[in-house]
């Protein structure tokens, strides 16, 4: 049996309990060490060292989580596009997720990927391998690595201009429209 850590227990996945603490931290603009995340989950101050070395261990773990969120999003409901014109809301779902967790997706992308952090490494690789098959989808005789570094470079782009308030849009169907536009645009031009 268990108790919480006032009685010296800890009740649960103190590793889960410990990412829902930082993320939440994050994502409300806190900042946060090992310890504030320890006192955010309710566990002793060297509770987090049992699963992350440092906080930059923690950062990584995020990241990873961020990943398949991100992930998650961009397949929720949706097939995989088939045509140029589709690609766009990929991008659209992508600069949404940036938006609504703003915080986390700049830890995502702000650091270079920690390779030895196998679940980060594997959590990447699986954004990249999603969009050069979704890349190469759309187009099957081109250069599947190419397209897709292109393709998430401007999605990317877009997002980060939206986050920095150098792109605006009155509302979300706008700003929609708009990056659709810019795919559109692009894809249009290089035909």
């Amino acid at each position: 049996m268990s108790t919480s850590a006032k009685g010296g227990y800890h009740h649960g996945d103190l590793r889960a309990s410990l990412l829902t603490a930082a993320m939440r931290m994050l994502e409300a603009g806190e900042p946060f060490s090992l310890r504030a995340v320890a006192r955010e989950a309710g566990v002793s101050p060297t509770a987090p060292y049992r699963h992350f070395a440092d906080r930059e261990a923690l950062e990584s773990a995020l990241a990873a989580q961020g990943l398949r969120d991100l992930k998650a999003d961009l397949l929720d409901g949706r097939e995989l596009p088939t045509a140029p014109d589709q690609l766009g809301d990929f991008a659209v779902t992508y600069v949404e997720f940036a938006l609504r967790r703003p915080a986390l997706f700049r830890l995502m992308f702000g650091n270079p990927c920690d390779k030895s952090d196998e679940d980060r490494a594997v959590a990447a690789e699986e954004i990249h391998e999603l969009l050069r098959f979704g890349m190469g989808l759309v187009f099957p005789d081109g250069d599947r690595e190419a397209l897709a570094a292109a393709g998430w470079g401007l999605a990317h782009g877009l997002a980060c201009l939206y986050l920095d308030g150098k792109l605006a849009a009155d509302s979300a169907d706008t700003r929609a429209d708009q990056v659709r536009a810019a795919f559109s645009a692009i894809l249009t031009t290089a035909r």
